[in-house]
């Protein structure tokens, strides 16, 4: 009744009574189980039986019951709610996730990869040992399709976003190393350096863990949508090898279109060049950003205000002893369509990849966004 209640058995579904008592009566039951065939019956397993099978039959029990639809344990020890949830990591890889509401179901909770706790009247054992807690169960529905969605989908797109950041300034340096000999000269000055890494492209790159693809209402009404995750199609090699395509292939327009296409003189190939990267990541978190949020507009619009102001500062040689940027230069007509061709360049054909791949094969979830 629990397992029908819970929807891990449909209505008038069959069950498959393993029952044994000996090692002999246990592979027969096993060998009799129908694997393979339509709408096959739920493994349904004592505690005294599943001791025989896994000490006794342990490989074939795991794969009856990978076959099953669903099994069901009752009346097991806590070893044993441990030692199945150990062997289901091992054999098949799985990602494994344990849900109990008492101490005797602590050993599963922290064998699994994702414990989950629930406070009841047995106490808060369990959830004081589990990796979430739950005040009941019915709140695993928006723990798993709506955090759990939003989790893999910011930390994939986020950390991948950060990868992407670090590797198109060292692409700069690398194509400018290469056209001056590969002397041991840096491109950017300490202070743009850490600039870039701090105060002028944290904000709105960290702000993109607010971003959400779809509503929560729309997350918990089409709970399918959460099987598209578990193909990891977000964050793979392929993902991995996209961003670094893009990070090379704009590092280089940037530092190439300033030197070639628009300034010889050191100081304003410095000045197109880093404008044109914060610009181009600036430009970049807007392309990923599917819902905005307004803590990400105001990190957009609160970057380009400080970098707007640190030009003013760092064109002072009074402040640092020496001009990082030319600010006659960087205030004219010229410099900002340079600018402006560059960080085209660089970020259209992103862009235009991008809605063309959305087009073509789009996601379930942009489906119905």
């Amino acid at each position: 009744v629990i397992a029908q209640n819970a929807s891990l058995v449909p209505r008038g579904g069959a069950f498959y009574p393993l029952v044994a008592r000996t090692a002999l009566e246990a592979l027969q039951k096993l060998r009799g189980y129908p694997q393979g065939v339509m709408h096959a019956p739920c493994l349904l397993v004592d505690g005294t039986s599943l001791e025989l099978c896994l000490a006794n039959h342990q490989v074939l029990f795991l794969e009856v019951a990978c076959a099953a639809p669903a099994v069901v344990c009752c009346r097991c020890s806590p070893t044993q709610k441990g030692q199945i949830v150990r062997l289901i990591r091992t054999h098949t890889g799985k990602c494994t996730a344990a849900i109990g509401d008492g101490g005797n179901d602590i050993p599963m909770i922290r064998e699994a990869h994702v414990g989950i706790g629930i406070e009841g009247k047995e106490g808060k054992q369990a959830s004081m040992a589990a990796d979430f807690s739950l005040l009941e169960f019915s709140h695993l529905q928006r723990l798993v399709l709506w955090h759990g969605r939003n989790a893999y989908l910011r930390s994939s797109l986020l950390a991948q976003f950060v990868i992407h950041r670090g590797l198109i300034i060292a692409m700069i340096q690398a194509v400018f190393s290469s056209l001056f000999f590969f002397a041991s000269i840096a491109v950017y000055n300490g202070f743009l350096t850490v600039g870039y890494a701090t105060i002028f492209t944290t904000g709105p790159v960290f702000s993109l863990v607010l971003d959400e693809d779809i509503s929560q209402e729309n997350a918990l009404k089409y709970p399918e949508l959460y099987k598209e995750l578990q193909k990891r199609r977000h964050l793979s090699l392929k993902t991995f090898l996209i961003w670094t395509w893009k990070a090379i292939y704009q590092g280089g327009v940037i530092m190439l279109g300033a030197i070639f296409l628009f300034d010889k003189r050191l100081v304003h190939v410095v000045g197109i060049s880093f404008t044109s990267l914060i610009l181009t990541e600036l430009v970049m978190v807007a392309v990923e950003v599917k819902r905005w949020h307004t803590i990400m507009i105001a990190c957009e619009v609160l970057t380009l205000l400080v970098y707007a102001g640190s030009i003013f500062a760092l064109s002072s040689p009074t402040l640092l002893g020496t001009s990082t940027f030319d600010l006659p230069f960087m205030l004219s007509v010229e410099f900002l369509w340079k600018v402006s061709a560059i960080t085209a360049v660089s970020c259209v054909p992103v862009w235009v990849g991008k809605v063309f791949s959305q087009r073509l094969a789009p996601e379930k979830a942009t489906k119905i966004r």
